[in-house]
């Protein structure tokens, strides 16, 4: 399954950027980063079907790392070929996209900068693709 980052506005070149690509080079599975203007219409290519759609919200669902790699076992068990995040700009998402949302996620109730939401999603990633390989990265408390 790919998992595929749908990010509001430009990263640059930025420390963020760096720990984001360093998170994502090390997933051993497909990924991809598409980045789209702060607002106005998403215009991205059709995703390979079937594929979820995950869209980070602070009114999301907070998931605790075990629970996030559960999910995407499941979606990748059930045949999903991709995984598609959404994270918005500064005034967040419009609800057409909240609504066809199979998950919202939260990072909890404080709000994020879009650039650190990319970097903390990318650790998410790479912990939860980490614990379905049994890789030591994640440490159960």
């Amino acid at each position: 399954m790919r998992l595929h980052i749908v990010a509001r506005g430009r990263i640059g070149r930025s420390p963020e950027a760096e720990l984001v690509d360093r998170y994502l080079k090390r997933i051993a599975w497909p990924t991809a980063v598409t980045e789209l203007p702060d607002a106005g219409p998403a215009r991205l290519p059709e995703p390979p079907t079937p594929f979820v759609t995950i869209v980070l919200d602070e009114r999301g669902k907070p998931l605790a790392s075990r629970e996030f790699a559960d999910r995407l076992d499941r979606w990748r068990d059930a045949g999903m070929r991709e995984a598609r995040f959404w994270i918005g700009a500064a005034d967040g998402h419009d609800d057409a996209l909240r609504d066809r949302a199979d998950l919202l996620l939260s990072f909890g109730a404080a709000t994020w900068p879009h650039m650190l939401a990319r970097a903390m999603l990318a650790e998410q990633l790479y912990r939860a693709t980490a614990i379905l390989a049994n890789h030591p990265y994640h440490r159960e408390g």
